[in-house]
């Protein structure tokens, strides 16, 4: 869970536009490769979180299992390898909560790791740098500075 001092409708966007998940999914100052989600964002659509350069490298795979802006937004999450057998997947729901004056409460809930160590001890460290470079870019219009110890 952060707090975000920004609008709802500015965290949603953060979550579905190519563009801006470039920015803190890695990349710029974060000290690891560029990294973009790509769909359509409706119901029952693939998603993908894939290397932002030439190569597109597909890293991560899910399907959209619920959406309602600028609330909540859900989807599986495996590997490309497991594509074809969700049973393998996690899943991650965001929500997105207006919290006092100016503020926005995004908590992200990362469930079903329970029969994958290698998955967890890597959204352990993963999802605190991506959540805190992105209330900084929504805040400061800029992402953390590179730091060695970055994924």
């Amino acid at each position: 869970m952060t707090y975000i001092a920004t609008t709802p409708e500015k965290v949603w966007q953060a979550l579905v536009d190519t563009e801006v998940t470039r920015q803190y999914w890695g990349g710029l100052n974060t000290g690891c490769a560029a990294n973009v989600n790509v769909s359509d964002w409706k119901p029952g659509s693939s998603w993908e979180h894939r290397s932002a350069d030439d190569a597109g490298a597909v890293k991560i795979v899910g399907k959209v299992v619920e959406i309602d802006p600028p609330r909540r937004l859900v989807v599986t999450w495996g590997r490309p390898k497991d594509v074809e057998d969700e049973s393998k997947h996690s899943r991650v729901a965001y929500e997105i909560e207006p919290h006092g004056d100016g503020l926005v409460r995004l908590t992200v809930t990362h469930a079903g790791l329970e029969n994958d160590p290698e998955m967890f001890a890597g959204i352990s460290g993963g999802w605190p740098q991506v959540l805190s470079n992105l209330k900084t870019l929504l805040e400061t219009g800029r992402v953390l500075p590179h730091s060695s110890s970055a994924a």
